[in-house]
């Protein structure tokens, strides 16, 4: 059987296209590095491509948020530790102003202090972290805490205690698809412990060293400078500053488990961003070397085909004279 010659040209062009299309393929996968640049390419292979790139992106977002919640903790626990130090220091004037008889001076010095570790602890907590107030609950935007004075519209009158004014719903964060962490950041739970509050115990301290002084408010006055009166800071003022001390000691600790438990999470998304980005490059990266030597497999074809191509090209009607 006789082939024509325009069969021959025609399987000639359609080869020598298929030959360029897969050089031009791979040198664009050279180029690019990549195993597909259009969805056309491969359908399957790009979904997974893409999806590879919203987990890796989804994975990046849980990090970063993890990072900020872990810098909130820690700076949690920091503030935490100067209010235990204040909270130390209190009961040390406490036990001091309670240990045996006390002139004014002494007494006044110590209600002093406490006054001024009370303004201390209130500046404590109401730190902030990247512009929120990490102890108001829900309620980021206003500082949580505030210094209770015994003339409220007299900024230089007495210390007597604290209020709290922020939420009392800790705050949530998402570490990972469908797992959600409660940062502890309600301060009212420090504030409060058997029924009893910091702002009243503290308030009771103050006026129990006024009636020493003979300072009150009261009507009539008590009799200044009766000893009987510090005894209260041994025997009842003593055993509760130790109760809402432990409280905060124990509010601090739910923030340390807190931590771990973030760092552990870190430790997960780094290992599952490895996975992923191993998973992606197996998908989306070319083998160099591999495909080089592709390459250079495909570009041996393509110059066959053209040397044939010119032999073809060449034929003319005299070659079947002869």
């Amino acid at each position: 059987m006789r082939v024509s010659t325009n069969v021959t040209y025609n399987d000639f062009i359609k080869n020598l296209g298929a030959n360029a299309s897969k050089v031009q393929k791979t040198l664009n996968q050279l180029s690019s590095l990549k195993e597909v640049s259009q969805s056309s390419d491969n359908p399957l292979l790009v979904s997974k491509i893409m999806n590879l790139n919203v987990s890796l992106s989804r994975n990046a977002t849980f990090n970063q948020e993890i990072k900020d919640t872990r810098s909130w903790v820690q700076t949690q626990d920091s503030a935490l530790s100067n209010v235990g130090d204040s909270m130390r220091r209190i009961r040390d004037l406490i036990q001091s102003t309670g240990s045996g008889t006390k002139d004014a001076d002494a007494v006044r010095a110590n209600k002093n202090e406490i006054q001024q570790e009370i303004q201390g602890i209130v500046e404590a907590l109401n730190t902030n972290f990247d512009g929120r107030y990490i102890f108001g609950g829900q309620n980021t935007t206003e500082p949580p805490f505030a210094v209770v004075r015994s003339n409220p519209a007299d900024p230089q009158s007495e210390v007597v205690g604290i209020s709290y004014n922020g939420s009392t719903v800790d705050i949530s964060r998402e570490i990972a698809d469908n797992v959600t962490i409660d940062v502890p950041t309600n301060g009212n739970a420090m504030m409060s412990v058997n029924g009893k509050n910091l702002n009243d115990f503290f308030g009771k301290v103050i006026n129990q060293m006024n009636i020493y002084l003979g300072e009150t408010n009261q009507t009539p006055p008590p009799p200044a400078g009766n000893d009987a009166d510090l005894k209260i800071f041994a025997e009842d003022f003593m055993k509760q500053i130790d109760t809402f001390s432990d409280n905060i000691v124990n509010f601090r600790t739910k923030i340390g488990a807190v931590d771990n438990r973030l760092e552990s999470a870190q430790q997960r998304n780094e290992s599952d961003k490895v996975n992923l980005t191993s998973a992606l490059s197996e998908r989306q990266d070319v083998d160099i070397a591999e495909k080089y030597m592709e390459y250079q497999n495909q570009m041996l074809a393509y110059q066959t085909t053209m040397a044939m191509g010119t032999k073809i090209m060449q034929t003319t009607i005299l070659d079947y004279v002869r």
